[in-house]
């Protein structure tokens, strides 16, 4: 009975804002159980072993890229307009199957190739990662086109979860680098299991219209998605090529560590991506325009006062929560946090074209972004190491989002809410400069005294905010009153 009211309540905040916070808490526990995992992996198989998983999360990304074809978008758009759901399905199951299989015989052929995945004995790991993710991409994207997001964020939160528990007790037994990769397929294995239960659609009889459709749209999406991941993985295969895996190791840890800016920019980009691509079949233009507005000022709440306190203890974080050997990453971790506050208007800019069913545009501006970041990753790296790959990273960025607002300038009108964001520059700022002072009378000396700035500053930073900001905190108040959860009268 308990529980029947909780949900009741939250059934009662608005679908986008439902359907964000249910994939912001599950986006917030994968980071956090993935920041504490890696913590552990860290200390105990050090960055060389971190590096060779992440090297041959790498190649999967690429790889798998390819298998995908674009054909996971496509069907959640086609899937998203409510027509036809079941055929459409049913051709991109079989489109994917039959690109998996062209997929694993090429690998089968060119295996040699893969030296760094054959000498850590990870290469036959690949096909059962390929033939796993067939079944969950098929699940998710049939869930996330039926606008089931509440069901999408909990079987990535199942998928995420198991995947750290098997990855903890495995290293934990000594399997090393094949315990990191087994327990990442085993996550998707069992979100699998669990989505397929919510699962409504059904295979369906198919006509070649349907799969004409998928790929008409699905060409583009898969050569935007193919910059994508490339931009996202190139560097750590050109750090492989040219340094070692120590130093993948310790230059994606880092990445991993700047992510924590984006975490509610991931959740709510998941959660308006089927609702644009309705607006815009319906053309409410103004919906489209409202809901990038507050996306922006809801991931620069987060994005910002994380990179003004990275850079403020930001090597101390690194040293006790990873060891020794991640400090060095400091001045990686700066250049970081600033490509991921540049990432949030690229990560919804981007997706915004593309809802908006244009995905040459968005193609165009991501091949341009890819490219570069390819060539300026080949100058850099091998003369100024990883630090050289942050800064490809922060300069490719930065084009790629000046293009594609140029693009999506011509389709709708974009706004950012100025107050709000000047409010929480100041915020972020005074939060800044009290924890600086606080690092500067109370030394760092172990880990719990790193923990204690980072509480001390998001509290500070939250009140300022919410003191500043009538507007936030008024909306926050809205939700926090609509599921009955108690409201600080002061504020």
């Amino acid at each position: 009975m308990y529980f029947k009211k909780i949900y009741s309540r939250i059934i009662s905040v608005g679908e986008v804002q439902r359907q964000s916070i249910a994939l912001l808490f599950g986006q917030i526990s994968y980071t956090f159980l993935g920041f504490l995992s890696t913590m552990y992996f860290a200390h105990t198989l050090g960055s060389s072993v971190l590096g060779a998983y992440f090297l041959f999360l790498a190649y999967y990304g690429i790889i798998n890229m390819i298998s995908d074809g674009g054909f996971g978008g496509a069907a959640t758009k086609r899937i998203s307009e409510g027509e036809q759901q079941n055929e459409y399905f049913t051709a991109f199951f079989l489109l994917r199957l039959s690109v998996v299989i062209v997929v694993i015989f090429s690998l089968l052929v060119f295996r040699e190739y893969f030296v760094d995945l054959n000498e850590a004995g990870l290469f036959n790991w690949l096909f059962l990662a390929l033939i796993i993710s067939l079944i969950y991409g098929s699940l998710i994207n049939g869930i996330a086109g039926t606008g089931k997001m509440g069901i999408y964020a909990a079987g990535t939160f199942v998928s995420n979860t198991s995947k750290f528990i098997i990855q903890i007790i495995a290293v934990f037994l000594g399997y090393g680098v094949a315990g990191l990769v087994g327990g990442f397929i085993a996550g998707f294995f069992i979100a699998s299991i669990i989505e397929f239960k919510f699962f409504e659609l059904h295979f369906a009889k198919c006509e070649w219209s349907h799969v004409k459709n998928l790929l008409t749209f699905s060409f583009w999406l898969f050569l935007t998605s193919s910059g994508v991941v490339l931009y996202s993985h190139i560097d750590t295969i050109m750090i492989g090529y040219y340094m070692s895996n120590s130093d993948v190791g310790i230059y994606k840890v880092v990445f991993q560590f700047s992510t924590l800016a984006i975490v509610p920019t991931t959740a709510i980009r998941a959660a308006l991506w089927p609702k644009i691509s309705w607006w815009n079949k319906n053309n409410k233009i103004d919906l489209i325009e409202k809901s990038l507005s507050k996306a922006f000022t809801y991931s620069l709440m987060v994005s910002l006062p994380i990179f003004a306190g990275g850079i403020i203890i930001g090597k101390q974080l690194l040293y006790y929560f990873y060891g020794s050997d991640f400090k060095s990453g400091y001045l990686v971790l700066i250049i970081l946090l600033f490509v991921q506050t540049i990432n949030v208007f690229q990560f919804f800019i981007t997706m915004y074209i593309s809802a908006l069913d244009r995905q040459k545009d968005s193609f165009k501006v991501t091949a341009i972004g890819a490219s570069a970041n390819i060539i300026v990753n080949l100058a850099l790296i091998p003369i100024i190491g990883i630090e050289g790959a942050a800064i490809a990273t922060l300069i490719t960025m930065g084009l790629n989002t000046i293009l594609a607002k140029k693009v999506l300038d011509s389709m709708i009108t974009i706004k950012l809410n100025y107050d709000n964001t000047i409010n929480i520059f100041k915020a972020s700022a005074i939060m800044a400069l009290l924890i600086g002072l606080y690092r500067y009378f109370i030394p760092i000396s172990n880990i719990w005294m790193a923990v204690i700035p980072v509480l001390l500053g998001g509290a500070i930073y939250g009140i300022l905010l919410l003191r500043y900001d009538r507007i936030i905190c008024e909306e926050l108040r809205g939700i926090f009153e609509q599921i009955r959860i108690p409201w600080p009268s002061w504020l």
